[in-house]
């Protein structure tokens, strides 16, 4: 074995997951075909739940200092979604390009030793009931293998890994010819995420917070192919129109043209592949849900790679990350769909509508509530297993402990099990206990990413435990690589 992972692709999703599995102590691999880092980004939001994971993780703090943080959202003419009622410490959206991202958990992940390889292209796969074998291209052409317990691929919409496996990526286009510029600006809208249309064509403008702005715009009279070059002059008008401004644009350091999709892998995993990320999803840029959906998926799947190189995870954990994840993914299909869609309603009247009904529904807290709990991710939930308390797989919000907080006690990728008694049981070796500061009779197992594990008391734990925890964890030889 080269290592007890592979992770194909160094994208925010997989550099997230292969910091978390070297902290677990999981010799990992990361393979990405690029040669240098790109300073130009697509992915800019980061959402409230994303930012809670990356507070877990001791990140978030340096990653907020590179963008800026918004508060309300402001979607076609009357609509607004405030999120500072989000039950969440990060109330509100932070912007920065995908590359601080990127920048922040490349520096973790190796600084806690997981090997990142540049220049290697994945040309095929293997696997059988005991490894993966990934064969590769390297910048200079030549041929190389690698081989791992587990493979993840997060390689993006074009995965080679999913190729490799011979899934299909059932979907379509929803919008062509979509016109991307990173701008600076002479009047800025203000620290505000402002999308509008006007029938034949929509803009989105976001901030950077370093003097940079995001824009989208999309004119439904000229869609032409992505290779197209891009007229800073069409972006102008296309956000003059939806804006009543062109706020100006100039000074254009990226332009480029994009089409959305929207599709989704049948399964996450086979045998010892895993997809993450665009390799397992993707939809259009609405609502900004794209980059923070493959970060979550890693949360998610980290942990519980981690347990199965550790030799206490079984199959049924393994199976979770497709049973939990791919119904979230199919919801971001819908809500980001659902966004373009409103935003491409093209009769006047059909618009009215559109504005009126949204800020008639958006005026009702709970409906206001439930849209911001969406976009952000708060309000994300695992189904409880069959027989467990139906509280099983809902977010722990960062609750205040005896000693600290739930964010804190989680830091190092273990369970926390919160409880007045905790501290007397003999607990597994994956386990710290915690006493809130609000006694409770009952004890509460907190999962590594965040989400409520079993909750019962005192006299039950231990049974349920050694069911769940098989075997006492071991950590992993480290491994060098092959070629």
């Amino acid at each position: 074995m080269d290592a007890d992972v592979i992770i194909v692709g160094a994208g925010p999703t997989g550099l997230l997951l292969a910091g978390d599995l070297a902290e677990a102590g999981v010799a990992v691999t990361v393979l990405d075909r690029r040669t240098e880092e790109s300073p130009l980004t697509r992915a800019f939001a980061v959402h409230a739940r994303t930012m809670e994971q990356l507070e877990i993780r001791g990140l978030a703090d340096e990653l907020i200092t590179t963008g800026t943080v918004i508060r309300t959202l402001r979607f076609l003419d009357r609509i607004q979604i405030d999120l500072t009622a989000l039950p969440s410490t990060f109330a509100s959206v932070l912007v920065t390009p995908q590359y601080q991202t990127e920048r922040v958990l490349q520096q973790r992940a190796t600084a806690l030793g997981a090997r990142l390889v540049h220049g290697a292209e994945v040309t095929g796969m293997t696997q059988d009931d005991h490894s993966v074998e990934v064969a590769v291209r390297t910048v200079e052409g030549t041929a190389a293998s690698y081989r791992a317990s587990y493979v993840v691929g997060a390689d993006g919409v074009h995965s080679a890994v999913r190729r490799a496996l011979g899934l299909p990526f059932p979907g379509r286009s929803v919008i062509k010819s979509v016109m991307l510029a990173d701008v600076r600006l002479s009047s800025p809208p203000g620290e505000v995420l402002a999308l509008n249309a006007y029938g034949d064509g929509f803009a989105f403008v976001a901030p950077f917070g370093d003097g940079w702005y995001r824009v989208l715009a999309w004119n439904r009279c000229h869609q032409v192919s992505d290779t197209a070059p891009v007229e800073l002059a069409e972006v102008r008008e296309v956000t003059r129109r939806a804006l009543d401004s062109d706020l100006g644009l100039h000074d254009p350091r990226w332009l480029s043209r994009f089409h959305s999709d929207e599709r989704q892998v049948p399964r996450y995993r086979v045998g010892r592949v895993f997809l993450a990320g665009d390799a397992a999803h993707c939809h259009s840029p609405a609502g900004g849900l794209g980059m923070n959906t493959g970060l979550q998926d890693a949360a998610n799947l980290s942990w519980k790679l981690a347990a199965a190189v550790q030799g206490w995870g079984d199959e049924r954990l393994l199976d979770s990350y497709h049973a939990e994840r791919h119904r979230i993914g199919r919801q971001v299909l819908r809500a980001s769909g659902a966004i373009v869609r409103l935003a491409m309603i093209r009769p006047w009247w059909g618009r009215m509508a559109r504005n009126a009904i949204g800020q008639l529904l958006t005026d009702i807290h709970p409906i206001a509530a439930r849209v911001a709990a969406t976009i952000s991710g708060i309000g994300i939930r695992y189904p409880a297993p069959r027989g467990m308390d139906p509280r099983v797989g809902t977010r722990m919000s960062d609750i205040p402990l005896i000693g600290g907080r739930l964010h804190e006690a989680l830091h190092g990728g273990r369970f926390v099990l919160i409880g007045t008694d905790a501290a007397d049981l003999d607990l597994p070796p994956q386990v710290d206990a915690a006493a809130a500061a609000r006694p409770t009779s009952e004890l509460r197992l907190i999962r590594p990413d965040g989400y409520l594990a079993w909750i019962g008391t005192a006299a039950e734990f231990p049974t349920w435990a050694s069911e769940y925890f098989r075997q006492r964890a071991s950590t992993p030889s480290r491994r060098g690589p092959r070629s």
